[in-house]
């Protein structure tokens, strides 16, 4: 039996069962970065103190981040690609020490590739609240212990505030275009609303308007699996040894959200009812296949994220309303100046095309016509991390604009 090596990467990708026995081990109480951590190619900015839209305040906060390409003398080549929920600033490259995954976008960011790092200066920051070399929850307050549960909570719009203090601390003061996917197609929605003379071309990937109330429930319920757990002792589980974490409830979230990022087509296909070892399934051993890769995955996810993180960041994803307090989502959008991609997955469950339907309406400059790009994948959600040819055609087009 075979397993994915990630659920957000191409499916061509294996580890064998004894590979995958190897994971499971006892996993860290937390799988986020130590402070002193900074694999090869990792680069730290500090952007001072930063106040949150809820009045709480954090009295410094540094962002992690990888560049590729060069930025030019006039400093008008610079590019902005913001992750998804659970990925990091390693856009590109292999795994290696203090990375443990590869570059979740290698095929799209390069040269000669429809990023095209021989044109443009690449940019990937980690998000506010991470759990990979930017300030979050697992971060040393100034009583030096973890900020914890303590951590302010945290918007959409707290994340796109601190990725301008960033730009600002980088020399940038206007991006040539800002490109995100899932949670970083939020984020770049609300750069080009907050700051519309700051964007001149914006890509909008599998990404909604706002969360919508069964996106919440979903995400409610992930966080419910985090904080039930018996380990997660509030959030101040950081002294715990090995496997004394709250690992089973975010194994547990891992494996929701996982359903959500992959199509029931794609599972059926791939899976179909294959029965894992030799037991019969009549006889109550052994496990479905399926149970076995999101087991995998889970287990998997809990050596490389933290708890707290998660929650922070899932709650930050419900916090998303591209309209709240701007008079509803068409106003808003309407601020946008920049030419625009906005792109739709036709099997995506978790940001139905619906939403991007919403978003091109309302956008002054797309480049269709007010209405989206939908790609056919039959891999769900995690479409646009996989499909990099369908991907890249329409980044191209947005590029050459």
């Amino acid at each position: 039996m075979e397993w994915q090596t990630s659920a957000d990467t191409a499916p061509s990708s294996f580890i064998t069962e004894a590979q995958a026995r190897s994971l499971l081990g006892r996993p860290p109480a937390s799988g986020a970065w130590k402070e002193t951590d900074a694999p090869a190619g990792r680069r730290f900015a500090g952007i001072g103190a930063f106040s949150f839209e809820s009045g709480e305040s954090l009295p410094y906060v540094r962002i992690a981040y990888e560049t590729w390409g060069e930025l030019s003398p006039a400093g008008d080549n610079a590019v902005l690609v913001l992750h998804a929920l659970t990925g990091d600033a390693h856009a590109v490259g292999p795994s290696g020490p203090g990375q443990p995954t590869p570059g979740w976008w290698s095929g799209i960011i390069g040269p000669g590739k429809a990023i095209d790092t021989d044109r443009w200066f690449v940019v990937v920051p980690n998000m506010l609240g991470g759990c990979q070399g930017t300030t979050g929850p697992a971060s040393i307050a100034p009583d030096g212990i973890e900020w914890g549960a303590r951590f302010p909570f945290t918007t959409i719009r707290d994340q796109v505030n601190a990725q301008a203090a960033f730009a600002d601390e980088l020399g940038i003061g206007r991006w040539a275009a800002v490109v995100g996917g899932s949670m970083g197609g939020m984020q770049a929605l609300e750069w080009a609303v907050s700051f519309p003379d700051r964007v001149e071309r914006l890509a909008v990937l599998a990404a909604p308007p706002f969360s919508t109330a069964d996106q919440v429930a979903l995400n409610s319920v992930q966080i419910e699996a985090v904080r039930t757990d018996p380990l997660f002792q509030g959030g101040a589980y950081y002294d715990a040894g090995d496997g004394d974490g709250p690992h089973r409830g975010l194994a547990l979230a891992r494996r929701m959200a996982l359903l959500n990022y992959r199509s029931p087509s794609e599972l059926n296909a791939r899976f179909e009812r294959t029965w894992q070892s030799g037991i019969s399934p009549l006889g109550g051993g052994g496990r479905f296949a399926v149970e076995s890769y999101l087991d995998f995955h889970g287990n998997k996810f809990t050596r490389r994220f933290d708890a707290n993180s998660y929650i922070t960041l899932v709650q930050a994803m419900n916090s998303h309303d591209i309209g709240r307090d701007r008079g509803g989502a068409a106003a808003a959008l309407s601020r946008v100046t920049a030419r625009t991609l906005v792109l739709g997955i036709d099997s995506d469950r978790l940001f139905p095309v619906e939403g991007q339907e919403v978003i091109a309406a309302h956008l002054p400059d797309t480049i269709d016509g007010r209405v989206p790009v939908v790609i056919r994948s039959d891999f769900g959600h995690d479409g646009f991390l996989i499909e990099d040819d369908a991907v890249s055609e329409h980044l191209r087009r947005l590029f050459a604009a």
